[in-house]
């Protein structure tokens, strides 16, 4: 059975971080971990902030291909977790009505000043394919 956007979205709320894959000025690809508010229903956008005086940022300005795995520990019952793949584009994104939208009081703890802390960006990665397993179902969805 193919999972839908929504149904998927669901499968993806517990997950607390996700790796960020980009690619460097020497062509190899850059991994690092990335905070997931799992309290936004996933519509094939995700959005991260960060520093913009940070490699990612460079390497996002560079190149913005960009892609996102996601994790789910097994369930109680055995049942292996969800792993999601997103192929996808960014954005950065330096609106303060945006940041706002997207704040959530836990990012407190990276950007002590909110969304006043200065050098702060919004990394806005809008997938263009999601590929999923969780032991039962796999496909692909086309956002």
């Amino acid at each position: 059975m193919t999972l839908t956007l929504p149904e998927l979205a669901h499968k993806m709320k517990k997950i607390d971080f996700c790796m960020m894959l980009t690619r460097s000025a020497d062509e190899t690809i850059s991994a690092r971990p990335m905070s997931n508010n799992g309290e936004v229903d996933y519509d094939g956008d995700s959005y991260f902030f960060s520093y913009t005086d940070t490699t990612k940022v460079r390497e996002l300005t560079a190149d913005p291909s960009v892609s996102l795995t996601f994790t789910a520990p097994p369930s109680l019952l055995g049942k292996p977790g969800i792993f999601v793949a997103v192929k996808g584009r960014a954005s950065l994104i330096a609106d303060k009505a945006v940041f706002e939208a997207h704040w959530s009081k836990d990012l407190d703890r990276w950007f002590p000043d909110g969304i006043d802390t200065p050098g702060i960006i919004l990394i806005k990665v809008h997938a263009d394919s999601i590929t999923y397993w969780d032991g039962e179902d796999n496909g692909t969805i086309h956002v």
